[in-house]
């Protein structure tokens, strides 16, 4: 794997750590299973609106090249390869990759998995309809950087979307002292607060790697019913937000 101002090599060693547990509903990851199908919702209708799509029709994603950054496991790539989208799944963690090969050979998905970088991705030319970078950016050493080279890998009137985690005193609360410290759902040091990064930041940095931002959603954890919902208003904590490269 080439080498990268990007990559923060500690924030990989720490998701190296972790690999083994992507598929355990209960495990480190169990945050993330859960937040899935609000991510899916929004994910899936957001391309399909794009792109012109019927999500009720079989394979509605098929003829889009699609490229999750950061990819993990796989929890994002095995479902669009269900929709019919071509798939690949890039992660700077070695280790990661290796876990999502088996698992979607396991469950008979055809994906093309990559232990690469964002940046060697685009300095080989590589164009994508669209790019799938959730909860990324706020492990990476150089969001700007990062962001550019998403940028790079798009086709002309493609878009990516990107999740992440807005800093305040809430989201210390919740996704540090509560998440790392109370429920134990992520281990401590997984997330410094001080790379969370504001939605008004996040879209400045979109719009200096030269992209337009068009959408901003929240994703809201209700505690009382355990559940994670989609939030026109709340981006307190965790936030999604849409944007589009430009044609010509």
């Amino acid at each position: 794997m080439s080498a990268t101002n990007t990559v923060d090599p500690s924030e990989i060693a720490k998701f190296e750590a972790m690999a083994a547990e992507w598929w355990d509903l209960n495990g480190k990851f169990k945050p993330l299973h859960m937040m899935n199908p609000v991510r899916l919702d929004y994910i899936t209708s957001q391309i399909a609106a794009e792109f012109g799509r019927d999500l009720t029709k079989p394979n509605p994603f098929k003829g889009l090249r699609i490229l999750d950054i950061g990819c993990g496991g796989g929890l994002l790539c095995e479902p669009m390869a269900r929709l019919g989208a071509t798939i690949v799944g890039a992660d700077a963690a070695e280790r990661n990759i290796s876990v999502a090969k088996v698992h979607a050979a396991q469950s008979g998905l055809d994906i093309d998995y990559r232990f690469v970088t964002a940046e060697a991705l685009a300095a080989d030319g590589e164009q994508f309809d669209v790019v799938l970078n959730m909860e990324v950016i706020e492990h990476v050493a150089d969001p700007l950087g990062f962001l550019t080279a998403c940028q790079q890998l798009l086709k002309p009137g493609g878009i990516q979307i990107c999740s992440t985690i807005n800093r305040n005193p809430k989201s210390f609360g919740m996704a540090i002292i509560g998440a790392e410290w109370i429920m134990r759902w992520l281990p401590k040091g997984t997330h410094e607060w001080a790379k969370f990064i504001t939605p008004d930041e996040l879209y400045k940095l979109i719009e200096n790697a030269g992209l337009t931002p068009v959408d901003r959603k929240g994703f809201v954890f209700n505690f009382a019913q355990f559940t994670w919902s989609i939030s026109d208003r709340d981006l307190s904590v965790n936030y999604v937000t849409t944007a589009l490269k430009a044609t010509a």
